[in-house]
């Protein structure tokens, strides 16, 4: 049973009936209107250090969080002294912004992530209590491209198409969720053959899964996953239709696996 919707200005949750938790941080594009005279970025250079599409595949939990708010305005995957992307070091060398963000619109923006983490708190609490154990499914996705249009990809050794991020979770705890899903995955249909699915080769994990680990140490289970950006073009920005749903349909064969493992667990 899928509860009603709850939206705020920068995120959405919705509720449903289940342990698992799908999580797109990283999806939003938007920018609230008292930054737009700030910012330096055109809306194809922030689109390319976004997630997106990362939305879509949340659908394959009942509860599904969703930042609909670009990266570039908060990013909420980082230390909260670090959400704000203030020089080119902390945004892939580009200049985000045409001058310094005064001080009372760089506030507006932590108390956005203050919001969110306060409600991220509540709903985990929530789900905790009612099941004992819980995953969240940290969806998002990386550039493999970052030399040009034409330039050829990074090396695939270097870049698996799935990567798993583990490095701040007590694995002790949770290795048979880890393990059953990497599992799942890599054997899972990405159009016609089984995708190359790695841990912590590319990324262990940012701030968010952090935070689940250290305020949710027994009871929540947070994966990241980072989809190779193979399902479209990330300089134009155009998707390739049929390998998003390849994508969701393969991500969505993992959660049997995960409750059958939560089951295995127990509630306390």
């Amino acid at each position: 049973m899928k509860l009603p919707k709850t939206t705020t200005k920068i995120f959405t949750i919705q509720k449903g009936d289940s342990p698992i938790v799908a999580t797109a941080i990283h999806d939003g594009h938007n920018i609230r209107k008292e930054l737009l005279p700030f910012l330096a970025l055109d809306d194809a250079a922030r689109l390319r250090e976004e997630d997106p599409f990362t939305g879509l595949w949340t659908e394959v939990a009942e509860n599904q969080v969703k930042f609909t708010r670009s990266r570039f305005e908060v990013d909420v995957n980082r230390p909260r002294e670090q959400a704000i992307y203030r020089k080119p070091a902390d945004s892939w060398g580009l200049r985000v912004w045409k001058n310094d963000l005064p001080s009372n619109i760089i506030k507006n923006s932590l108390r956005e992530y203050d919001d969110f983490y306060a409600e991220m708190y509540k709903f985990f609490t929530d789900i905790k209590n009612k099941y004992g154990k819980f995953v969240v499914l940290d969806i998002h996705s990386y550039n493999h491209r970052r030399s040009g249009l034409n330039a050829e990809p990074a090396d695939a050794k270097l870049n698996p198409e799935i990567s798993i991020g583990t490095g701040t979770m007590p694995r002790k705890y949770w290795g048979n969720i880890v393990d059953r899903f990497i599992s799942d995955l890599q054997k899972s249909d990405y159009g016609g053959r089984n995708p190359d699915v790695r841990e912590n080769v590319k990324f262990p994990g940012g701030n968010f899964m952090k935070w689940v680990h250290k305020n949710f140490p027994r009871s929540g289970c947070a994966l990241t996953i980072e989809f190779k950006k193979i399902f479209m073009d990330e300089w134009t920005g155009i998707p390739d239709e049929r390998m998003i749903e390849i994508i969701k349909t393969a991500l969505s064969s993992t959660i049997p696996g995960i409750k059958e493992e939560l089951k295995k667990l127990g509630k306390s």
